[in-house]
């Protein structure tokens, strides 16, 4: 770029003093970073902020997706049990076939049942008991109560 004179200009900028030479001042660089850091923070938390919101929309459609799958295997499994009536029906009276299939399922629920109550009683408390005590030991080596 040249000026009316014929002599090449330097482009400048808010931080470049040219009295300086080609070294900003201190000052001024610390002026640049304090108006520059939020700015750079909030663009960080727009894209944040923008990636949560298109990952949420995702996950929406996931869990949408795997309801309707729980649905249609809940279907699935009344047509499966109607067959297995139907079958029995083929040797006994329907009524009775019935209540064979039915009395199967409350006994598989029951035993579904109690295994599931033990699985739980087995993780309760659900506060981490290693991690506390972990910490306790941390603070109690900290505080120099054990070696």
């Amino acid at each position: 770029m040249t000026d009316q004179s014929g002599s090449t200009a330097v482009p400048t900028s808010p931080t470049h003093d040219p009295r300086q030479g080609a070294d900003p001042t201190l000052g001024a660089l610390v002026n640049q970073l304090t108006t520059q850091v939020p700015d750079l923070i909030r663009s960080e938390m727009r894209l944040a902020q923008a990636e949560l919101a298109q990952k949420g929309k995702r996950v929406g459609v996931g869990i949408g997706m795997f309801s309707a799958a729980g649905l249609l295997a809940f279907f699935g499994f009344g047509t499966l049990v109607a067959t297995a009536v139907l079958a029995l029906a083929l040797v006994l009276d329907g009524w009775l076939a019935a209540l064979i299939v039915a009395v199967v399922l409350f006994v598989i629920a029951g035993i579904l049942a109690f295994t599931g109550k033990g699985q739980v009683q087995q993780a309760t408390p659900l506060a981490p008991e290693k991690a506390q005590q972990g910490v306790k030991d941390d603070i109690a080596t900290v505080k120099g109560q054990r070696a």
